[in-house]
């Protein structure tokens, strides 16, 4: 997370007119919001909005949500303010006619699997940050989703962020009614979790 101690590639320059040659290969996209925008301060926490007419560089946009550069920090903006960055909205997920709940446990970690870290181009998944997804049926062929989910460093300011990105992504899921997403630091997040893809994107392997 962006909390984490990796030694990674990911570099940013004080220049307005370059964000670094890339990020893990990302080019940096110029935009110009169309309207005021909610942002996080990455890896504070903190919300503040941005105005309209800002602009600068977009340095990564997986998963539906955005990280950009501004005056020297960097920015989370949300999935369902896309439009303010001139991007269409990621659209909900289908899943299969009479899904059952295996079906569903699928499209939620792949929909987890679009939350991705603020900085570097890796997700909640293969970090290892998802120690267990429970999926419970209910009435009328309705679910109730509950989550234990770690963070690379306790008392990360994006830990809250990222919580919300994970209960948004599955609570757009058809059938699911309910999502619990709870921070838990038992057993500690070690580097040993990630999977060999993160570890390569993150220059530890």
């Amino acid at each position: 997370m962006a909390c984490a101690e990796f030694s990674h590639p990911a570099q940013i320059t004080t220049s307005d007119h370059r964000v670094g040659a890339s990020m893990f290969g990302y080019t940096n996209e110029p935009f110009s919001l169309s309207r005021d925008v909610r942002a996080v301060i990455i890896p504070a926490g903190e919300e503040l909005q941005l105005r309209a007419g800002t602009n600068r560089f977009i340095t990564q946009s997986l998963g539906g949500s955005f990280t950009v550069y501004i005056e020297g920090n960097l920015f989370r903006i949300a999935g369902s303010d896309a439009d303010a960055l001139g991007k269409e909205p990621v659209p909900p997920p289908e899943i299969p006619e009479n899904a059952t709940d295996k079906d569903i446990e699928e499209v939620i970690w792949q929909q987890l699997k679009t939350c991705y870290d603020p900085e570097i181009p890796v997700n909640i998944v293969d970090l290892g940050l998802i120690y267990r997804l429970d999926v419970v049926p209910g009435e009328n062929g309705q679910r109730s989703v509950s989550i234990d989910m770690t963070l690379t460093a306790p008392g990360c300011g994006m830990g809250e962020i990222l919580v919300q990105d994970a209960q948004e992504k599955i609570v757009v899921i058809p059938t699911i009614a309910d999502v619990r997403v709870e921070l838990v630091f038992d057993p500690p997040w070690n580097q040993s979790m990630m999977s060999d893809e993160a570890r390569l994107q993150t220059g530890l392997m």
